[in-house]
């Protein structure tokens, strides 16, 4: 049996980030409870280029990006808050997705932001985007403050259960995926005389 194939994104333009720091925390939990496949990408890994608009004018390494991201068996993303929502480069980068490539699909939503102000982006804005592909999103969402990551590590407890929990709903949302796959796959049963 093969390994979940997990895409953590952080729409953050800079490396290293507390955006990517996140993506990174609920995938590490989410790898303590099993194993994974993972590929986590940044904004900047989409390289130059970025600003086009039609899918096929898409520099190389943008395009392996959005493919590796339909391709995933779930993502976990997550972008710093600009005036309230999400970065206009992370949602660029959301438009190129294909939305048939991610209905079903468990995805986990993250946001890092200056204070607790910006808290409510994940559910006012990520949670309806992600709705939109008709995405199946975890219930618990996770957002980080300045305070609350410091070098490179979620220092806030309540912040650090909040990964946990997140994590822990995308595995079963990840098995809820693999069982419908699986059922939409098997061979149709024999009819009953």
């Amino acid at each position: 049996m093969r390994l979940p194939r997990i895409v953590a994104f952080s729409g953050n333009p800079g490396r290293p980030s507390r955006t990517r720091t996140l993506v990174e925390a609920i995938a590490a939990d989410l790898a303590r409870q099993r194993r994974i496949d993972l590929k986590v990408f940044d904004l900047v890994d989409a390289g130059p280029g970025l600003g086009v608009t039609l899918r096929e004018a898409l520099p190389l390494p943008a395009a392996r990006m959005i493919e590796a991201m339909e391709g995933a068996d779930g993502l976990i993303v997550a972008s710093p808050v600009y005036k309230g929502s999400y970065s206009g480069l992370f949602k660029h980068v959301i438009d190129f997705l294909d939305p048939a490539a991610l209905a079903g699909k468990p995805v986990a939503i993250a946001a890092t932001g200056g204070g607790p102000r910006h808290a409510l982006m994940v559910e006012h804005q990520m949670r309806p985007l992600f709705g939109f592909f008709t995405a199946h999103v975890a219930p618990t969402a996770v957002y980080a403050g300045e305070g609350e990551i410091r070098d490179g590590v979620v220092t806030d407890p309540r912040v650090a259960e909040r990964v946990a929990a997140a994590a822990t709903e995308f595995a079963h949302l990840l098995d809820t995926a693999e069982a419908a796959r699986r059922a939409r796959e098997a061979p149709p049963a024999a009819a009953a005389f």
